[in-house]
Order: structure tokens, then C-alpha cells, then sequence
């Protein structure tokens, strides 16, 4: 039966308007209802910035199948939405408004209603509303459900106080956490999985007249008031309405001290009492209850006291606020106290439900405004990769971070969160800081200094936001380029890691942890233990991954040689925490086959703490104890039994302190495995001086993203260009000469800065602040001519050298491997770019990527050829080498294969047959000795009383001359027999073995 008659035709032409006035409802009378979709074809099958309904989900299979059909039976029209599913993982579809024009008004009505043609399926189906922000993809998301258990049409009514913040996702990390509903953008329905199915939907519109609690409510300046004993709190309560108007009614708040763990009379003075806000009050006026508290002469925990609200004409806050005198006079809080003693102490009084809650650790989003964080003792947050505050500002970082340890202090023992984000290459979730180049390019500095000032730069700015703990540094070994996390490796050589381990100095300050109080460092995280980067291609279970994930199946002697060493070396420099790696470890001869390291116990337990004695604690990755096999109990009591100290368990973080609580008293973990996670993680709060100061120190705010720091990064980008081929001399270029630029990567600071940028897989275009490589050669050469054509399309007549920028656009872990939808090629267009480019003039090829491309088959056309890595923010540095501001320096940190067949392809390999070999990098930093093998046999001689005399700047400086000779002569003719002593050359040199680096290098000249 058709439903058009209920809408009368005045009430049509007013609806279809874009925007519905608050103020169309005035009195009692109900306002008519205002459709949204009437699905007849007004609204196109289209997304963001225009108008339109568009499908998503999980892979390709997820998003539903959507028509527009035409059915007798439509409740409203001719037409209705129907669709076809068949989601495995998450999948639905979305209605956007126009983003170039102004959010609609939704606050007149009561809710939102739709037809739904019912299966009685019996699953639900989840809800949400768009609202706030600045578009559909960048608003607050707010949901709710409804359940099909009906068949047939059924008109769905769902009234605005039915949503609830959703705290599992947020595109933009949320706004204010408040339904305003002045500024909305659309819905989106999440359809149920696991089974086929089929749906129709038809007339969604706006209904019924806005509850006044939705206009009007009361708040509270925050939800938790610490005051020190005998102290006074005051609380402010405030009356707010939308939009901002005058109350249209008056408003009445009684309030009443009572409940809670402080003792009236004898803790504090209890209060009562009531007063109004009168019709025509201002939006923002505030009211303030004070709760005076009485002072003795006993130390005690803190004491909580409940300031009851009963709100008359508004809506009440959404929690009680509490009032909470500060615990005093216990030991731990002594700082006059050596760590361990208060350590020992805090832990002799608490629960097992307190401990518990020190091992958990939620993700930001899940725990919405904070409340659970007291409620179950919650010990640490962190913001997953693109979590974060709105607007995304140091400031508000700062403000969100104190927001929750507020909430912290309303506990009994009020024990500091920490709180931890990956802050891989500077602080790369915050829009605006500097961000460095990633560790591939650090590893291509060969540069220790660089390493550090890296990473003191990252403390500095990630610690000024009020976070005092980086997931990083990434001490893996990348053995094969088709990882999608091969950039975050310092390369394929473990002593090139380790030498490059000096960033732990950078984040943390000394070995001993004396630094972590200050406001310009933090704790760092050796990752991924053990064996990331040696993931069989292949053998990886998670999703579409190929290698990310997989099964590393070495020797034991392998094992230990090149996995297990950097870990040795990060525990040697004092690292204040651990990341075990989501792969599994099958250790050859071992007969126990594959075994997931977030349960290896003889790894976490017996190798990192007990032999490499490691006394920091041990967190767990994103959701990682859920792949072990087994239940979730079992996972729990596997992964802490094997040694976890913290578990990451971003929005089952009560399922898990439950879970683990419930293990422990059946006697399945031990409370001495429990007291030894929980002295760990204390420790490290201590140390981090958590205790006596909390809360964000931003005195340091003003260097974020400043000149200072832009030029470590800087120096950093030009340090990390590899040159590969520089045929004729062509670079540096001249000022003098007229440049012709090209490619995908010139101009794109987001393609630049790769993954783990502003969000977790990155993005192109303008994302954050920085200099792109065209930019940065625009300021080099001021006066010169540089014309820029992304994909070569000018003319390219009258110049005399062009610049071809190419490579890979950002992704991030497994969604990167090689076989997940990438490959080792470049795109058409950059192809297409440098045949053109090269084809007409003498050209540089500069490869942005976070990984070697396969260039072999253009290698002859191309004069000069780059390795940029994925240079960051600063691309000054990169133009500073192309200008020859500063000389090419940087050597490969991993070995440029020749095919993709070839991987995985490693220096040490018996057969190794590269592009250029590991080491490799050509400098305009000098000329290359004369003299050829007699020059050799003397570097031989310096070589040999270097590695005596242990002064290893001298034996540096001999290797690097005996390296120089070695290119000039071998150009670009390298053969097997040249390739494989060079990189074993380099291999040495990193080990410190420069005689025998010289050696091998005297063997790859007379091959040459």
C-alpha cells in the first residue's frame, strides 16, 4: 500500500528543501514530517563533495549491491532502495549531503523514521546519524540498531535520544562527543554479516516535534574534582541550549553530596541544596556548588564524593560529577623514595581487580568521554594510527590526553595512564609536526647523529602534546622488499640496525632512564620481537596479506645472528618497553613447528627477560592475542603466561580485565606472573614522573613543526638520497640551467611522507605542512627556470635537463605487501613520464618510495638515478642535494634487486645478483682516489691499524675511500662477482671489521 497520501502537498514542497529550520515548530503543534530520501531518483548514486548514496565495506566483496527499483508496494512513490548482500567482514551503504553547501538542520524534530521490508531474519541492523564537522566523512558518528524480526514493510521510527556516541570509530577522532544535530550530514546503514541476504528500504524522514532535553541541557565543567585534603572543590554547572538561544524555560538543579568512599562529617562538610535558571537566561550560564573537605592527620587512598544532580526543564549531565580527595601521605608517593620501594609499596595494596586494570590498555575512541577508565581501573590508552582529537592540534592533543587522566585520579590509588600512540617518524598523527623521514632513509644516512637527533626530535614534540610513550623505534630486519612494512626497517643488515639504535638515546635520553621525567623525552618500544622482517612471502593467514603476519622459519643461529641481535642492542640502551611481533617463529630443527611470538614463551619469557635480562615491560600489538588459537580465555592466559605485561586490547578492554581476573582465580595465571606485569609497567610510570605531574607539560608546544626541528629533518631527507647512477655528471644541477619537472611525486607532500602519516595508511595531496621536492627546488634555484608538467604532457623543448619524481603513493603494513593489490613496478603514468622526460633531454630520476622499484629496463635511458626513499616533510633537504648544497652521502640500507623473481634478495646471499648492491651510493662529496690497487694495498694497512687502534671514524674514513675507488671503476657494469664482495664490504664495515672490508672491496675492483 502506497503512504504519499500522508504527506500533504504543502508539507512535500517544505521537506524537499535541503535545510529544515529549528524554529519551524513553535508551541505544542507538531511540525509535518520532512523527507530525507524518498529514493525516486532525487538523490544519485554518487559520494563526496557531492550529494549521493555509495556503498563501502571491508574488500572488495563487502559493499552491498544497490538499485533503485520500482515496486507496487512502494510504502512512498513509485520507487525504493533495495539491495543484495553478501559481507564476510563489514559492508553497508551511506547517504552524504553536499558538502559544498550547509549541514541540514535536524533539531526541530524528534528522530528519524524509515520503511524497511522485513525478512524476520532476526539480526540486527546497525544505524548511525552524521553530525557536526566540516563534511559526510569528516562529522561525528552516532548510532544506533534496530532488529529485523518482522516480514514485510514496517515503518522504523528511532527518536534522537536513541543514538549514542560511537566509540569503536571515529573519523576524525570526534568532535565534542555532543549530538548537536544544527549541522547534520546524512546516515549510513551497516548491514549484518555472515550470511546472504536482501533488503528494500523506502521514505526516510524527520518526525515529531524535538524533546526539550534534546534543545536544553545541564552540564558540568568536568566529571572528576580533585582537591587535596582540606582543601574546598568547587564545581561549576552550566546550562547550554542549541544553537545557542536564551532558555525558552526555566531550568531547576537540586544537588546533594552523597555516596562515595569519603566519610561525611568527618572527610568533608556534605552540601545540599537547589537553585534555578530562570526563562531567558544566556546559553553558558554557570552556577557554582562548592564542597568543602575536612583535614586529619592519617594517610590515606583518595576518597571519592558524589554531587548528586536532579535536573528539572533539561536534560541532566551524562554523569554524576565527583568531588575526590587526593590520596596523601602513603610511600609510593614519597619521591624522596627510590622507585623500587614505591613500587613494592603501591603494589602491596592493590586488588587483583586493580592490577588487572594496570594490564589493560584501550584505544581513545573506545572509552568515549572517559568514564570506564576509573570504572575499571584502566592502567593505559593510545590513539591507533589516525585517532585523533578535533581539531587535530597540539593543543587539543594536549587537552584530550589531561581529559583522561583526570578521569584517572578519581581511582583509589589515582595511578597515572600512560598513554601511547606510533610515533614512527617524528609525531605523525598530528597534523602540522615535523615529520621525518622514515626509517629506511634513516638507514641510508649511515648516519648514528642523524638517528638520534631523529628521535629527540620525535620525544620532543610527541611529549609536548602531553604523551609519554612512542611505539617505536622498529628494530626489525627487512629480508625481503614485498613486506608492506619494509620502510619501517633501518635495512636488511641487522648491524646496520643496531648502529642505528642510537634513536633510543634520541626518545629516551640516558640508558639508565634518568631522562624519562623530562618534558622532552619519552618511552620507547623495541618492535616487532621477534622476527618481522623475515616473514616468509606466502605464509601470511591474516586477510589479503601475502607476507605481513606470516611464519619467519630460520635457523636458530640465524635467529639469533640477525632477528634477535638489535633486540639485544635496544635492551643494552636502557629500552623501556617491548612489542612482540603479530608472526609466528619456526625455528628449523625445533620439531615444534610455527609458533605465534605473542605466545612464545621461551622467546618473550626466556630469551628477552630472563637472558638478554630486560626490565621493562612487554605490550602486546593491536588486537593480537585474538589470533592465537583457542578461546579468548585461553588467549588471555597464553599471551600472559608467555610474558605480557600490557595487553592491547583497544574496545575489549573489559572482556579482557574480566577475562583475565577469572584466570587468575582459577589458579590458571599465577599472582606472582600478575605482581611481576603490573611492578614492570609501575616502574616506568614512576620513572616517566606520572605521578607527581600527570598532566601535559606543553612548554615545549612552540617548537612543534619549528624551524629547528624542520632542519634535523631536513638534514636527515638529504642525508638519506641515495645516488645510483650519475652518468655525465648531471647532478648536481646548476642554477643557470632550465629544469623541466615532472611525475607523480613532485608535488605531493602526502605521497612524500608515505604511511603512519596524519592517519594509519597515509594518503596523496595536502595533508600536512611541509616543502614538497618541487617546492624545495623552487627555493633552491630562486631565479632559475623550473617548470613542473605532473604527467609530462608540456612541451618539453628548450630545457636543458629534466627531473622525473616517481614511486609509490602511501600505504601501511599488510595493505602494502607486494600481491595484496602492489607490486614492485612503477605505475603507467610515471613510466609513460620518464620515457618521455628521458627521451627528450638529460634527465635525474628521483624514486620516492619506501622501497626499491624496478627500473632495470629504463636504467640506459636514464642519466642519473635517486633513491629518495620517503623523505618526510622537508623536501628543502632533497633539493638541497640536486642543487649541491650539501653532497650525496647516502648508501642503501637494503639490496635494488633486478626482478621481482630475484626476492628475497640479501646481502651475505651465496648467489647475489642485484641492480646495485647493498652499500651502494655514489657522492659528490669528494673524487675518488687515484692509484687503483696500490692505493687499495695502502688502505689495506690504514684499515688494519684502525680496526687495532678501535677508532672507528679512522676506519670509517679508510673503507669509504677504498668504496669510492671500487664505484668509479665498476660504474654501472656490475656483475655478480663485483656485487657480492661490495655488499659483504659494507656488511664488515658496519661490524667494524674495516681490514677485512677493505679486502673485500680490493676483490670487487679486480672483478670489476
Amino acid at each position: 500500500m502506497r503512504r504519499t497520501a500522508l504527506l500533504v502537498s504543502a508539507a512535500l514542497l517544505t521537506g524537499l528543501l535541503p535545510l529544515a529550520s529549528a524554529g519551524a515548530a513553535t508551541g505544542a503543534e507538531e511540525p509535518p514530517p520532512v523527507p530525507v530520501d524518498r529514493f525516486e531518483g532525487e538523490v544519485p548514486f554518487a559520494s563526496q563533495p557531492a550529494e549521493g548514496i555509495f556503498t563501502w565495506g571491508g574488500d572488495s566483496d563487502d559493499p552491498p549491491k544497490l538499485e533503485l527499483a520500482a515496486r507496487d508496494d512502494a510504502p512512498e512513490g513509485d520507487k525504493v532502495l533495495s539491495g543484495t548482500y553478501d559481507i564476510s567482514g563489514y559492508g553497508g551503504f551511506t547517504h552524504d549531503f553536499a558538502a559544498n553547501e550547509p549541514g541540514h538542520d535536524w533539531s526541530a524534530h524528534k528522530g528519524i523514521r524509515f520503511w524497511w521490508d522485513g525478512k524476520n531474519t532476526g539480526k540486527k541492523v546497525n544505524f548511525e546519524i552524521k553530525d557536526g564537522g566540516s563534511n559526510g566523512e569528516a562529522s561525528e558518528l552516532w548510532t544506533t540498531s534496530f532488529t529485523d524480526e518482522w516480514a514485510g514493510w514496517h515503518q522504523v521510527e528511532i527518536p534522537f535520544t536513541d543514538f549514542a556516541y560511537r566509540t569503536d570509530y571515529q573519523p576524525v577522532g570526534g568532535i565534542d562527543q555532543n549530538l548537536g544535530l544544527t549541522e547534520m550530514w546524512g546516515y549510513a546503514l551497516t548491514l549484518p554479516t555472515g550470511t546472504p541476504g536482501t533488503f528494500a528500504m523506502d521514505g526516510v524522514e524527520l518526525y515529531g516535534k524535538a524533546d526539550p532535553a534534546l534543545t536544553t541541557k545541564v552540564l558540568t565543567g568536568a566529571a572528576v574534582y580533585p582537591v587535596k585534603e582540606g582543601g574546598t572543590a568547587r564545581v561549576p554547572i552550566s546550562v547550554a541550549t542549541t544553537g545557542s538561544a536564551p532558555l525558552a524555560e526555566p531550568v531547576t538543579v537540586a544537588y546533594e553530596s552523597a555516596g562515595g568512599s569519603a566519610g561525611a562529617g568527618t572527610d568533608y562538610t556534605p552540601v545540599k541544596g537547589e537553585f534555578t535558571f530562570p526563562a531567558g537566561t544566556a546559553s553558558g550560564a554557570a552556577h557554582t556548588v562548592s564542597v568543602p573537605t575536612l583535614k586529619d592527620k592519617a594517610a590515606e587512598s583518595a576518597e571519592t564524593i558524589p554531587l548528586k544532580l536532579t535536573v528539572t526543564g533539561a536534560k541532566a549531565p551524562a554523569e554524576t560529577p565527583q568531588v575526590v580527595i587526593d590520596a596523601h601521605g602513603l610511600p609510593y608517593l614519597d619521591t624522596r623514595l627510590p622507585v623500587k620501594r614505591r613500587v613494592a609499596d603501591l603494589l602491596s595494596r592493590m586488588s587483583l581487580d586493580e592490577k588487572a586494570g594496570q594490564m589493560t590498555q584501550a584505544e581513545r575512541n573506545a572509552v568515549g568521554t572517559g568514564g570506564d577508565i576509573a570504572a575499571y581501573d584502566l592502567g593505559s590508552l593510545l590513539s591507533g594510527g589516525g585517532s585523533t582529537p578535533t581539531p587535530n592540534t597540539a593543543a587539543a592533543w594536549a587537552k584530550m590526553i589531561d581529559g583522561f587522566q583526570l578521569r584517572a585520579q578519581a581511582t583509589r590509588f589515582q595511578i597515572p595512564l600512560i598513554y601511547g600512540v606510533d610515533a614512527v617518524h617524528g609525531h605523525n598523527n598530528l597534523v602540522g609536526a615535523t615529520v621525518l623521514p622514515h626509517n629506511i632513509g634513516i638507514g641510508a644516512t649511515r648516519d648514528p647523529g642523524t638517528a638520534e637527533k631523529a628521535g629527540a626530535v620525535t620525544a620532543a614534540e610527541v611529549r609536548a602534546t602531553g604523551i609519554p610513550w612512542d611505539f617505536a623505534p622498529c628494530l626489525c630486519v627487512s629480508r625481503d622488499e614485498r613486506w608492506g612494512r619494509s620502510y619501517e626497517s633501518f635495512g636488511e643488515d641487522p648491524a646496520l640496525v643496531k648502529q642505528m639504535e642510537t634513536v633510543v638515546q634520541g626518545l629516551q635520553g640516558a640508558r639508565s632512564g634518568k631522562d624519562l621525567d623530562r618534558n622532552d623525552k619519552v618511552l620507547a618500544t623495541a618492535k616487532h620481537f621477534v622476527g618481522d622482517g623475515g616473514t616468509e612471502y606466502g605464509s601470511s593467514t591474516t586477510g589479503s596479506y601475502t607476507i605481513d603476519q606470516g611464519v619467519t622459519k630460520v635457523t636458530r643461529q640465524e635467529l639469533e645472528a640477525v632477528h634477535l641481535a638489535p633486540f639485544q642492542e635496544a635492551v643494552d640502551r636502557g629500552i623501556g618497553t617491548v612489542m612482540p611481533s603479530y608472526s609466528s617463529l619456526d625455528i628449523i630443527g625445533d620439531d615444534e613447528g610455527p609458533v605465534k611470538m605473542h605466545a612464545d614463551a621461551a622467546m618473550i619469557n626466556g630469551v628477552l627477560k630472563d637472558r638478554m635480562g630486560f626490565d621493562g615491560f612487554v605490550i602486546s600489538d593491536w588486537q593480537a592475542i585474538d589470533q592465537l588459537p583457542g578461546d579468548y580465555a585461553s588467549d588471555v592466559r597464553t599471551s600472559v603466561n608467555a610474558g605480557l605485561d600490557m595487553i592491547m586490547v583497544p574496545s575489549a578492554y573489559k572482556d579482557f580485565r574480566t577475562t583475565l581476573i577469572d584466570e587468575v582465580k582459577a589458579g590458571r595465571i599465577g599472582e606472582r606472573r600478575i605482581d611481576d606485569a603490573v611492578s614492570r609497567i609501575l616502574t616506568q610510570k614512576f620513572k616517566l614522573g606520572l605521578f607527581e605531574k600527570p598532566y601535559a607539560d606543553t612548554s615545549g608546544a612552540a617548537a612543534i613543526g619549528s624551524a629547528g626541528h624542520r632542519s634535523v629533518a631536513r638534514t636527515a631527507a638529504a642525508e638519506s638520497q641515495v645516488l645510483l647512477k650519475n652518468a655525465g655528471g648531471v647532478l648536481p644541477l646548476k642554477k643557470s640551467q632550465k629544469v623541466y619537472v615532472a611525475g607523480s611525486n613532485a608535488d605531493d607532500i602526502g605521497n612524500q611522507t608515505g604511511g603512519w602519516t596524519v592517519t594509519w595508511q597515509g594518503s596523496s595531496g595536502k595533508i600536512t605542512d611541509g616543502t614538497t621536492v618541487l617546492e624545495g627546488m623552487k627555493k633552491a634555484a630562486p631565479g632559475a627556470t623550473i617548470s613542473y608538467s605532473k604527467d609530462a604532457s608540456a612541451p618539453t623543448d628548450g630545457y636543458d635537463v629534466g627531473v622525473v619524481v616517481v614511486g609509490e603513493t602511501p600505504y601501511a603494513e599488510g595493505i602494502g605487501d607486494v600481491g595484496n593489490g602492489n607490486d614492485l613496478e612503477l605505475t603507467a603514468a610515471d613510466r609513460a613520464a620518464v620515457d618521455k622526460v628521458c627521451g627528450a633531454m638529460k634527465c635525474a630520476v628521483l624514486i620516492v618510495s619506501g622501497r626499491p622499484q624496478l627500473i632495470g629496463d629504463r636504467l640506459g635511458d636514464i642519466d642519473a638515478l635517486v633513491a629518495s626513499w620517503l623523505p618526510g616533510t622537508e623536501g628543502d633537504g632533497v633539493a638541497d642535494v640536486l642543487y649541491g648544497a650539501k653532497p650525496f652521502t647516502g648508501q642503501l640500507p637494503v639490496t635494488w634487486p633486478k626482478s621481482q623473481a630475484q626476492l628475497p634478495i640479501n646481502v651475505g646471499d651465496t648467489a647475489y645478483d642485484p641492480q646495485f648492491p647493498f652499500g651502494w651510493g655514489l657522492t659528490t662529496l669528494r673524487t675518488p682516489p687515484g692509484g687503483g690497487t696500490l692505493t687499495l694495498k695502502a688502505l689495506a694497512l690504514a684499515a688494519a691499524a684502525a680496526q687495532k687502534a678501535g677508532s672507528a671514524e679512522a676506519g670509517r674514513a679508510v673503507v669509504g675511500k677504498a668504496r669510492l675507488l671500487v664505484q668509479q671503476k665498476v660504474g654501472q657494469d656490475i656483475t655478480p662477482a663485483v656485487a657480492k664482495p661490495f655488499a659483504d664490504a659494507d656488511h664488515l664495515l658496519l661490524s667494524g671489521r674495516y681490514a677485512d672490508a677493505v679486502a673485500k672491496l680490493t676483490e670487487a675492483y679486480r672483478a670489476a
